[in-house]
């Protein structure tokens, strides 16, 4: 015989299904993002094309992973996080990686090579990234430290910006111009990913902010 209390957990689980983990969702997504800047660091310092390869798949997966990500926001019947606040963290963590992608076909599209300034950005990339996974791990557990986590990655976003503007006053020197112009478009890409960064680091402290 089955008892009435088990009859009504399953009829109340059917009408008012259990939220997914969107906790653990997004710090799976932004520890992979990590992977893909990893390996964009190791690209720039050394011009490795089977990294950049790798780079390009992993694109593909950060892709599969946003669909899967979007498509359990848009089935969930409650979350425990703002559900608008989700889906932002959710896309810039992939244009993160979408920036990579790009950076990386362009300079092999127009024969650019890394220099200290391309590895630079990356390394800073990699280390808000990293701050970023941090904070989003310890969302579900310890907010305020996700908080802490939130405010030193937007720090490495802004060493970010000022790290373009060096690169971009160091390129505009000379009379080669097509290098400037070809450079510049690769310097775009990871000043762009910076911002995302800085982007995806507001919502990180929205959240503890809302849940708080």
């Amino acid at each position: 015989m089955i008892h009435p209390i088990s009859i009504l957990h399953r009829v109340l689980d059917r009408v008012f299904p259990k939220s997914p983990d969107f906790f653990k969702l997004l710090a799976d997504q932004a520890q992979q993002v990590t992977h893909t800047v990893n390996l964009l660091v190791d690209f720039m310092g050394t011009d490795d094309a089977e990294i950049g390869k790798q780079i390009r798949k992993d694109e593909h997966a950060a892709d599969a992973v946003k669909v899967h990500n979007i498509h359990t926001l848009n089935e969930a019947f409650s979350t425990d996080i703002d559900r608008e606040d989700i889906y932002r963290a959710i896309v810039d963590l992939d244009e993160i990686v979408n920036y990579c992608k790009d950076c990386v076909n362009e300079m092999d599209a127009l024969a650019i090579t890394p220099d200290k300034y391309t590895y630079e950005l990356a390394a800073a990339l990699r280390n808000g990234c990293q701050t970023l996974a941090t904070g989003f791990a310890k969302l579900g557990s310890t907010p305020a430290d996700a908080a802490v986590e939130a405010n030193i990655a937007r720090k490495h976003g802004r060493s970010m910006e000022k790290l373009y503007r060096r690169a971009l006053a160091e390129l505009f020197q000379g009379e080669d111009y097509m290098n400037m112009l070809k450079r510049r478009e690769i310097y775009q890409h990871l000043d762009r990913a910076g911002g995302r960064l800085e982007h995806c680091a507001n919502t990180l402290h929205d959240i503890v902010v809302k849940i708080g």
